[in-house]
């Protein structure tokens, strides 16, 4: 109906503008004279006229010339009768070439009806429109309270968990779900009652929704997706509305999996927002609670949610009788990586010598959407270069583009600043190498990568999840290396380190506050998390120690930043050769490989 309607009115408008310009085209080639009726009849005794033209209202007298005489004509007199009275013979009337145009019921039509009929049915077209788009805003309040759930039908783009690369132990929780689903009467007969929800918890990107798809995908279920945050609504009762239209539909096609993405939208703990406990977002998770666990207890619907924040969700939320299983899953680690890299490979054409395991050793805290972007990243470097298939060169460049940026070759450095950083780079890796129980140099380079003017890749050898104070202190050396390396060479500092003091700060802070890892303050954690309730749970850090407490701290810290800076110094100093060997050959080649490296090392 809008396009119809803007179709009519850009019709109707050029219709007009070339009328008009037609007109005044033709009235620009004529040259018209306004004469009053005797004189008209004076200039009709006259010899020279090629025609007369009679309209209603006028008289058109068309000289040899080609010029025009208007006159305005008599009315309820015909033209013929006014001619004798002013003495005109028979013989001359008949001569003067007389036509009659507009007259009758097409005249009546077009100079009275038209002009009239014109603008009623144009006001007439916008009224209608107007009432149209009226009833049309009438109909969408009746479904304003309805949610906009989807359905993935398990017919079609079924996944399933072959799908799903690594969490083992996490498909391994899930499949009694599967089979809760698939056959409810075993568990029945036992006195088993299903589960009413799980809660998936992970890192972004680890494959949360990827899971609750696979799980309807095995159990051959219908599954409704929807987001957290198209609960929230401005009026107070839309959200609550919407989760009761939410569950039912999902129970109509029971048994099913209903999911709920970014749960911590609306799940969040209740407390002392804006409106006291009858805000919006506090009504519509009521009515979530009410739904899992209220009155109707007879249902095949599993709720799975997802989130990436479970430490903001409500405890009603979380009470046995909603969301009885908490299914945690962690970055894939590097056996996962490999998996995964081999899934999303598929469909895309590789060259016959790449190594997707060293590529997987590559990508240390990689996410599963990581990985995905990074084969996708290849894909496009390769067809960027004109090349039929996916090289090495172009996975492992993906790397550094999805971590760093893409490559700024256009941002020169000068000779000082491309010198500054080559010895900045080399000071970190050489201080990395010193260190057995540091992860390994894969890669230096000076070349510009976002907001980086140069960068050091280092790997860890094997995957860890604690870590000691030695291992601790030798990051925070690493972090230094830079620093002191242009400390020793230039005699200055520049303000390439800002960032690398920022984490060797940090890390200090945390060695003395956070792990009780300093020998002077004892194992002691200082500060508290505290949870401010503001439209949900919010997390700061307060001190619960004294200012004379807070000075030793600062002191240890500085102390701790102060030994790794004198040990970097003194290793650097000591193997001054090898730095001065890895910094010219930086500045040469410009990038550095683990092969290398070592043999500069060595």
């Amino acid at each position: 109906m809008n396009k119809l309607a803007k179709s009519f009115i850009i019709v109707f408008i050029l219709f007009l503008a070339l009328s008009l310009i037609f007109s005044a085209i033709e009235n620009a080639s004529l040259k018209t004279t306004k004469v009053s009726f005797s004189e008209a009849i004076q200039v009709l005794k006259e010899e020279g006229i090629t025609k007369v033209v009679i309209h209603p209202n006028r008289i058109h007298i068309f000289l040899q010339d080609d010029s025009i005489l208007i006159t305005e004509r008599e009315l309820n007199v015909s033209f013929p009768e006014t001619l004798q009275s002013f003495g005109f013979s028979s013989e001359e009337i008949s001569s003067l070439n007389i036509e009659i145009e507009g007259d009758g019921a097409s005249a009546i039509f077009f100079t009275i009806i038209l002009p009239i009929l014109i603008p009623v049915l144009l006001i007439g077209f916008l009224l209608f429109y107007s009432f149209r788009r009226a009833n049309q805003g009438a109909m969408q309040i009746f479904s304003f309270s309805r949610s906009n759930i989807k359905l993935f039908s398990p017919s079609k783009d079924r996944i399933t968990f072959k799908d799903v690369a690594g969490l083992k132990e996490t498909k391994e929780e899930l499949k009694e779900v599967v089979q809760f689903l698939k056959t409810p009467k075993k568990f029945h007969d036992l006195g088993a009652k299903i589960p009413r929800g799980v809660l998936l918890m992970g890192p972004p990107g680890s494959g949360k929704t990827l899971l609750a798809r696979a799980v309807a995908g095995e159990a051959k279920v219908p599954f409704f997706h929807i987001s957290g945050s198209e609960f929230v609504e401005m009026f107070v009762g839309v959200g609550a509305s919407r989760v009761r239209d939410t569950f039912a539909t999902a129970k109509k096609a029971a048994p099913s999996i209903l999911f709920i993405d970014e749960i911590d939208a609306i799940g969040r703990v209740r407390g002392a927002g804006i409106g006291g406990g009858h805000d919006e977002r506090e009504q519509t998770l009521n009515q979530i609670l009410v739904e899992m666990d209220g009155f109707d207890r007879d249902t095949k619907t599993i709720v799975i949610a997802a989130t990436n924040r479970p430490d903001v969700l409500d405890p009603a939320l979380l009470r046995p009788g909603r969301f009885d299983r908490r299914v945690i899953l962690d970055l894939p680690s590097i056996n996962d990586r490999e998996k995964i890299l081999e899934i999303h490979v598929q469909g895309k054409s590789l060259a016959p010598l790449v190594n997707l395991r060293e590529i997987a050793e590559r990508t240390p805290g990689f996410s599963g959407a990581d990985l995905a972007n990074l084969t996708n990243e290849a894909a496009i470097l390769a067809a960027r270069g004109n090349q039929k298939n996916i090289t090495q060169k172009e996975l492992l460049d993906s790397i550094e583009k999805v971590i760093l940026g893409p490559e700024r070759r256009s941002r020169i450095l000068t000779k000082k600043e491309k010198e500054i950083t080559a010895y900045h780079e080399a000071g970190h890796a050489l201080i990395s190498a010193l260190f057995p129980d540091t992860a390994c140099v894969r890669k230096i380079s000076i070349i510009t990568r976002g907001r980086a003017a140069g960068y050091t890749m280092r790997m860890p050898t094997e995957e860890k999840y604690m870590k000691t104070r030695s291992e601790f202190l030798d990051d925070v050396s690493v972090l230094l290396g830079g620093y002191v390396a242009e400390e020793i060479k230039f005699k200055e500092i520049s303000t390439g380190a800002a960032n690398d003091l920022k984490e060797a700060t940090n890390i200090a802070r945390a060695l003395v506050t956070k792990y009780g890892m300093s020998k002077k303050m004892g194992p002691i954690s200082f500060g508290k998390t505290e949870e401010l309730v503001f439209l949900g749970r919010d997390i700061s850090t307060g001190r619960e120690y004294s200012e004379e407490t807070a000075a030793k701290i600062d002191k240890e810290v500085a102390d701790i930043l102060k030994k790794c800076y004198n040990r970097t110094k003194k290793l650097l100093k000591k193997n001054k050769d090898k730095l001065e060997r890895i910094t010219k050959e930086l500045i040469k080649k410009e990038t550095l490989e683990k092969e290398e490296f070592e043999k500069l090392v060595k």
